[in-house]
């Protein structure tokens, strides 16, 4: 019988004492001590675990998308192009943690939906300042959020920012490309409106890679990451009408007629109608 292996023997710390260790760095006791279930249902797990970790990961998304922003108005393109390409990636893990969550069938959520009272994911304010951020800005959507002022602070403060679209389309201005003043000075408040000269502007950048390539390539980059964003959003359709049908959500929202709505709202509108005209 061979002698078990002690990794200690090739200098593997094993003694944290006074030291910090892996748990202690990811503060584990208190992230697996956060799903608190309201029923004995076996699902709830689930449940609870795929939105706390899809709330993790939009965390990241925040972290990422808000660097690019500043990478792009400070005109440092490359670190921007790195980090919307992470940001694609981790709608790429949010797309597959629906696959999880379809594994609950009707019969098992209904043994615990009652009990999450008038939550639902639409109050998401990690969610809403994703959009924010991007560009889709509906001021109606900050009411959700009125009875915890710290929240609806940053994202109020949100609105008075450019969002990552605006500092793409100010950077294609300053790289000598037409864009109109009303585009450049708009409201920020509200969401940008397609506008046939910003298509204009993206189609000297396509038809001439060569002389703009920081901008060709800035583009596609904006143009994968609403594509995975856009997927989400169709998982999530997906998810609930065979989870719920067309029950009303938990928040009062129209359920799976809402979210259908949601999937015409358009992220970077001119990069996906430039490609009629090529």
């Amino acid at each position: 019988m061979s002698t078990p292996y002690d990794p200690a023997k090739d200098g593997a710390q094993m003694s944290f004492d006074g030291r910090m260790s892996y748990g202690d760095y990811l503060h584990l006791d208190q992230l697996l001590s956060a799903q608190t279930l309201r029923t004995d249902a076996h699902d709830e797990m689930l449940f609870i675990i795929q939105h706390q970790t899809s709330e993790l990961w939009m965390k990241l998304a925040l972290h990422e998308v808000a660097a690019a922003r500043e990478a792009i108005k400070s005109d440092d393109l490359q670190p921007a192009f790195k980090m919307l390409s992470r940001v694609a990636r981790i709608f790429e893990q949010l797309n597959n943690a629906w696959d999880v969550l379809r594994t609950m069938t009707p019969s098992e959520y209904t043994h615990f939906r009652d009990k999450l009272g008038q939550s639902s994911g639409f109050q998401s304010h990690q969610y809403r300042l994703i959009e924010y951020t991007l560009g889709n800005r509906n001021g109606a959507m900050l009411k959700p959020h009125a009875h915890k002022p710290k929240v609806l602070a940053q994202l109020q403060h949100e609105l008075t920012r450019p969002s990552l679209y605006d500092e793409a389309i100010h950077l294609l201005a300053r790289r000598g490309i037409a864009i109109p003043d009303a585009i450049l000075n708009r409201d920020l408040s509200q969401t940008h409106v397609a506008d046939d000269a910003v298509t204009t502007a993206w189609q000297t950048v396509y038809e001439t890679p060569q002389t703009h390539w920081e901008l060709y390539e800035m583009a596609e980059k904006l143009v994968d990451f609403e594509d995975y964003f856009r997927r989400w959003r169709f998982n999530h359709v997906t998810t609930v009408e065979r989870v719920i049908g067309f029950k009303r959500g938990t928040g009062g929202t129209s359920g799976v007629a809402y979210l259908r709505r949601m999937l015409g709202v358009e992220l970077f509108p001119e990069l996906w109608h430039v490609r009629t005209v090529l």
